[in-house]
């Protein structure tokens, strides 16, 4: 049973996260840089309903292992969304390999073997390894483990944060939306994302709405009312929350409203506590449910010099984890892959500066060209990341050529099937045939990856568009994989 709900809850927490210019008159044909041929019809009308500039926009097509088909401005540096989680996943699986792994463990400053009561007498430390998708469910079998070497009463838990270096951010730096799990901010020992599940259960006999939370930690209440509603499930319901402190210390989610009864039961994701005190709050749950005791509490410290490996979890492998990160564009998971970079790097306290470092050296020794490249945190989330088409073009043919290829294209968003773009092309020639990454900011519109056309040749593509404008591009981008899949 336990198995069955990991599965169903990995599922749904994996999806967090799924979470321009003038009109101008464009001739029929439309000449493009970097290549003697046209758009071709189909694409020309297309690019005409868009009403953008040729100015607003970075697109390269070219098949793989042959020539580039057309490119428009493929030099210009553009903020690419979340389309530069492709590039921190790529340069982590180049650079960490497919079986990488991340082992959160407890260690004892001693020989671990607790006394008859169960009792240790001293401290215990938890070395937090930046594991990106530790869940609830990992850390009560990591918990587990040590109940089945008879330890019950911990005197105090230290938890080691040291692999980091000060990496947190203001969740609500980008967006002012602080509660939004896709502002989360990266932590070494980070559970379930930081993120807390309001589930809002149905009462039908009293016709309204039964909010839980969970995990059901202590310390955050939830206030405020969602209205029931009788019609028709019309899709996701409209729910709003705001989080704030209350005068008791409690944090308090406000929930406010509507949602129709024939929807069901349904959940939404909000950060409520930062990941400190989130971390804090979920192991004294676990730990109390597991029929623990916990003396002076739990601090941040570091591991002392030839303490013993007492317990441990591996996480998923890295070929795992960027399934992740680019089909369901998970922020907070690909700012701890960039993170997890420099660590192994040697640099003692990672910062994102210097992954974005050690990702772009890793890349040009590659010999993609990355000129006018700026990583930043390596989610995208970010004004100030910078990719230029014609090198991101590069960088898929590279991955393309590499023993690396099924790792890093299975972890792509498939059209019309899952993803991001599980929606899109769904019901035409190319659903299927695409693995794509998406990327959307509210002055961003991106899409990169391979469609594989039907002759059997595959094409890398990159669109990027930054403006006033950006969802015009929507059309266009699915005109041109229609297309490409056709070929």
């Amino acid at each position: 049973m336990l198995a069955h709900f990991t599965r169903h809850r990995k599922a749904a927490v994996s999806k967090l996260g799924l979470i321009l210019g003038c009109a101008c008159v464009l001739g029929l044909s439309l000449p493009v840089s970097g290549s003697s041929q046209t758009l071709p019809e189909p694409l020309q009308q297309a690019w005409r309903q868009t009403g953008l500039t040729t100015n607003d926009v970075s697109v390269v097509v070219k098949e793989l292992n042959g020539p580039v088909l057309f490119s428009i401005n493929p030099e210009v540096p553009r903020n690419p969304a979340s389309v530069m989680k492709m590039v921190t996943t790529w340069a982590a699986l180049s650079e960490l390999g497919p079986d990488y792994q991340w082992r959160t463990a407890f260690f004892y400053d001693g020989v671990p073997v607790p006394d008859a009561q169960g009792s240790l007498p001293k401290p215990i430390y938890l070395k937090a390894s930046g594991d990106p998708f530790m869940q609830v469910e990992e850390l009560w079998a990591l918990l587990r483990e040590l109940r089945l070497r008879g330890v019950k009463n911990l005197t105090e838990v230290v938890v080691d944060r040291s692999i980091f270096g000060p990496v947190a951010i203001d969740p609500g730096a980008f967006d002012a939306a602080p509660d939004r799990p896709y502002n989360a901010s990266p932590d070494a020992m980070m559970v379930g994302l930081g993120a807390v599940r309001l589930s809002f259960q149905p009462d039908y006999l009293a016709r309204k709405w039964i909010p839980v939370v969970d995990p059901p930690v202590r310390g955050i209440r939830v206030q405020g009312e969602v209205a029931w509603s009788d019609a028709v499930c019309p899709g996701s319901p409209r729910v709003s929350t705001q989080v704030f402190p209350s005068a008791s210390g409690a944090v308090v989610v406000q929930v406010d409203g509507t949602a129709a009864g024939s929807c069901g039961e349904f959940s939404v994701y909000r950060l409520a506590m930062n990941q400190p005190a989130y971390f804090d709050a979920v192991f004294r749950l676990l730990w109390r449910e597991l029929g623990g005791t916990l003396g002076r509490g739990i601090r941040q410290g570091e591991t002392p010099p030839g303490a013993s490996l007492f317990v441990w979890h591996d996480s998923e492998t890295l070929s795992d984890m960027i399934r992740h990160v680019n089909k369901y564009s998970n922020n907070v998971m690909a700012r701890t892959l960039l993170l997890t970079l420099a660590a192994e790097s040697g640099a003692y306290g990672a910062t994102p500066e210097a992954g974005a470092r050690i990702a772009l050296d890793l890349l040009r020794r590659q010999g993609i060209d990355t000129r006018g490249w700026v990583i930043d945190n390596g989610s995208g989330l970010s004004r100030d990341g910078r990719l230029t088409a014609a090198g991101l073009v590069q960088m898929l043919d590279t991955a393309w050529n590499s023993p690396l290829m099924p790792e890093f294209m299975s972890s792509l968003a498939i059209a019309g099937v899952d993803g991001t773009v599980r929606r899109r092309l769904r019901n035409d020639e190319a659903r299927g045939m695409a693995h794509l990454k998406t990327g959307t900011l509210r002055d961003t519109r991106a899409i990169a990856g391979y469609v594989l056309g039907e002759s059997g040749r595959r094409y890398a593509l990159v669109s990027m568009v930054n403006g006033n404008r950006t969802g015009a591009m929507r059309s266009f981008d699915d005109a041109l994989i229609r297309w490409l899949s056709t070929q």
